[in-house]
This record gives C-alpha cells, sequence and structure tokens, in this order.
C-alpha cells in the first residue's frame, strides 16, 4: 500500500515529472502507458480498472477503434484551419450536436473551462442587450462548492481555497447561494441585475453532490420567472455520464444554455461547445468572442464519431442499469463497515464517503490510503476533499466487469480495517 512500491521505469517517470514539470496537481503513484476500453496498464504492464474515466472524459472507453480510425483518417486530410475561413465539417458537426441536444446554435471551445468562459461572456451580454441591465452592473449566481474550472473569472466565483488562494485580484460580478437551496435561490434572484444562474446538476468536484431531485426544476421555473437564464455546466455530467444524454434532462425541464466539453470527444481531444437557442446565442457577433482552435475540422469529426458511439451503443442506458446496480453492492459496504458513511450518486457518477481515522499505531487511514489499495488490487480512483472516493467508469463497462470491481473494491475496504 506505500506509495513507494514503484519500480525503476515508474520511478524515473515520476521523477522526471517532478523535476521539469509545475506541482500543481498530486496525482496516484502510476505511471499509465496505453488503455483500452475499461483497461488501463502502467509502464510495466499491469492492467488496472480505470474508475476515474479522465474525469469523465472517457465514457465511450479509452481508445475506442472508431475513434481512433476517424482520428487518424481527418488527420490525413486536415487538421486546423482556424475560423478564418469555412471548412468542411464544422456545419455539419453544428447542425448534428444542436439536433441531437435540441438547441438553434452552438458555439464550439476546446476545453471544459473555454466553454464556462464563453457561457459567462454569453450572459453578461445577453443581460445588457437583451434584459436591459446597466453597464457593467451583470450578475451570475453561483453555488458554494462550485467546480466550473481554474481561470481567474471563474475562481472569482469557487469557494475552494486549494482554488482560488492567493490569485486575487477576482473578478466581480458573482453571487454566491449554497448548492440545493430554493430559498436561496429565489432572494438571490431579486436582484434585477442578475442575467444568469450557472450549476452544475450534480457537484462532482465537491464530492458527487446529489441535490434534490426537484432543485433543478425548481431552479430552472424559478430563473425563467425573473427572466434570468439557467445555465447547466454539463462537462461533467453530460454525455450518458448519470443515465441521460444530459443529467439536466431527469428535472423534466430545460436549461436556456447547456455547457459541454469532456466525453464530447471520448477522450481523443480537447472538445467543447455551448449551446443556446438564436435569442440568447445571437448577441455574439464578430470580432466578439473566438478561438483559433475551436470547432476545428478534427475535433468535428471526433465528436460527431465520439456522439455517434453513445447512442449506437446505448451507453446511457448502460450507465443507468448499472449505476443502480452499483450503489446497491457498495450499500453492502455501508451496511457492514463502520467507516464507509455513505454511497451516493446517478448513473455511473458515485462517490463513496470514507471516515477518516487512525489505526492503533498511529497510521493514517484516508481516503487516499484506500485508493492505493485500490490500486495494489487492480483498479484505480482518486480521493476529493480528503474522505471522498469518486467511481466513474468507461459507460461501456459490462455487468460482469463492475462485479469484478464491486469485489476489488470489497476486498481493499476490508483490507483497509
Amino acid at each position: 500500500m506505500q506509495e513507494t512500491r514503484l519500480n525503476t521505469r515508474s520511478q524515473q517517470a515520476i521523477a522526471l515529472e517532478d523535476k521539469y514539470g509545475a506541482h500543481n496537481y498530486h496525482p496516484l503513484p502510476v505511471v499509465l502507458d496505453r488503455g483500452k476500453g475499461v483497461f488501463v496498464w502502467d509502464v510495466d504492464g499491469k492492467r488496472y480498472y480505470d474508475f476515474l474515466s479522465a474525469y469523465s472524459a472517457v465514457n465511450q472507453g479509452h481508445c475506442h477503434p472508431r475513434l481512433v480510425k476517424a482520428m487518424q483518417e481527418q488527420a490525413a486530410e486536415i487538421t486546423l484551419t482556424s475560423r478564418a475561413f469555412y471548412n468542411s465539417k464544422l456545419g455539419s458537426y453544428a447542425e448534428y450536436v444542436c439536433k441531437t441536444f435540441g438547441y438553434e446554435k452552438m458555439l464550439p471551445m476546446n476545453t471544459g473551462a473555454e466553454a464556462v468562459e464563453t457561457a459567462l461572456k454569453l450572459a453578461r451580454r445577453w443581460g445588457y442587450e437583451k434584459k436591459g441591465i446597466a453597464k457593467d452592473q451583470a450578475r451570475i449566481i453561483v453555488c458554494e462548492g462550485n467546480f466550473h474550472g481554474r481561470t481567474i473569472t471563474i475562481i472569482s466565483a469557487s469557494t475552494d481555497p486549494d482554488s482560488n488562494t492567493r490569485f486575487g485580484p477576482y473578478t466581480p460580478g458573482f453571487v454566491v447561494i449554497p448548492y440545493n437551496d430554493i430559498p436561496a435561490l429565489e432572494k438571490a434572484l431579486e436582484d434585477p441585475n442578475v442575467c444568469a444562474f450557472l450549476v452544475e446538476p450534480i457537484q462532482g468536484e465537491a464530492g458527487v453532490f446529489v441535490p434534490a431531485d426537484d432543485f433543478i426544476a425548481k431552479a430552472i421555473r424559478a430563473c425563467k420567472a425573473k427572466n434570468v437564464l439557467f445555465m447547466a455546466d454539463e462537462v461533467q455530467t453530460g454525455i450518458a455520464r448519470t443515465g441521460r444524454m444530459l443529467c439536466s434532462e431527469h428535472s423534466g425541464e430545460r436549461p436556456d444554455v447547456v455547457i459541454l466539453g469532456k466525453a464530447v470527444s471520448g477522450g481523443m481531444y480537447p472538445v467543447s461547445l455551448v449551446l443556446a437557442d438564436d435569442a440568447v446565442m445571437e448577441v455574439f457577433t464578430p470580432g466578439s468572442h473566438g478561438s483559433t482552435f475551436g470547432g476545428n475540422p478534427m475535433a468535428a469529426r471526433i465528436a460527431m464519431e465520439a456522439l455517434d458511439i453513445v447512442k449506437e451503443e446505448k451507453l446511457a442506458e448502460n450507465a443507468e442499469r448499472l449505476g443502480q446496480l452499483f450503489r446497491s453492492e457498495m450499500q453492502k459496504l455501508v451496511d457492514e463497515f463502520s467507516y464507509v458513511k455513505l454511497v451516493r450518486g446517478k448513473g455511473l457518477l458515485n462517490a463513496l464517503i470514507i471516515e477518516p481515522r487512525k489505526t492503533a499505531d498511529g497510521s493514517p487511514r484516508t481516503a487516499w490510503e484506500l485508493c492505493l489499495l485500490l490500486r495494489d488490487n487492480g483498479l484505480l480512483a482518486k480521493p476529493t476533499h480528503g474522505d471522498i472516493i469518486r467511481f466513474a467508469p468507461p459507460l461501456v463497462i459490462t455487468e460482469e466487469q463492475l462485479m469484478e470491481c464491486c469485489r476489488i473494491i470489497a476486498l481493499s475496504v476490508r483490507q483497509f480495517a
């Protein structure tokens, strides 16, 4: 279970990254070399189940052969044109995603953080041009515990000290309310300068915090009543992860703006986008927003193939069914072990809450130590906030594979005692 149980190749790879790379991550000590489907292999050939999926970016599984083929074919044709010219793939891609998710317009970007920044700019300009908010007075409501990215503006809306400490001065214009609190939202919406409410349907980085079943529906209706945009950050929860193409679909209501990233490309390439109807998106005009790589032919080709895979392989249905099974199996551990406090989630986005403690000899027992045990037993997951382990396997996982993983988790929990 010790982090020092690494062979020479792993130690060398970690040492190089530690010496020459900025220390802005604390990775689990395993050096991955290749992946296929639900599996990854380290530099020594040891196989692991991937239960993080690159933070839900690899919903279609590692190196899906259809995505590899699409990427190879497009790479031999053309990869980047910039938006200075039209390209032969972007129009088809725009039509595809708009019809898939039921919106009139899309704006393509690259990373999730860029898509969130796009949505923030969209909301503010809409507030000035459509709602009539006075210049520079627009305000956006966000929630405590949110994670929307790490740009300066986004961390200005964050309550996580790891994200925003010593990075000021911060961008003004955000109102922070408790997550899953409709009365607090309704009070904040009384401000006529509020133009949008930005929220994750499930807070992933906060530890897969699932709100009340009616929270999203009530929030959307409350925003509509005050002429405020409801913006769903579905970067992690979207693309079938929670048992629907969009997590917000569980609510029965439709967001004004949807932000997507990660699994839009199946982990092959940075692809993100913002969806909205004409009445909102039309506030963007030439020169008001852009990206050199946004909407490039490679991204467009890969994204269409990635979304086709989700539909044709029925990955949302698989996530819904196997998610219920997974939580049922984890509940058995909650019932058996006092230090396993809770399982929560939706679809195949789940978390296990571990009570931190010490052994008789004073050794720490936290979610990190349990993740090291999981690694030793052939399954990779990552803790968040010290006591929470997020479990998010690729959505191509089979029931047989899932049950094997449940046995690995149960074994590790027993060894954790």
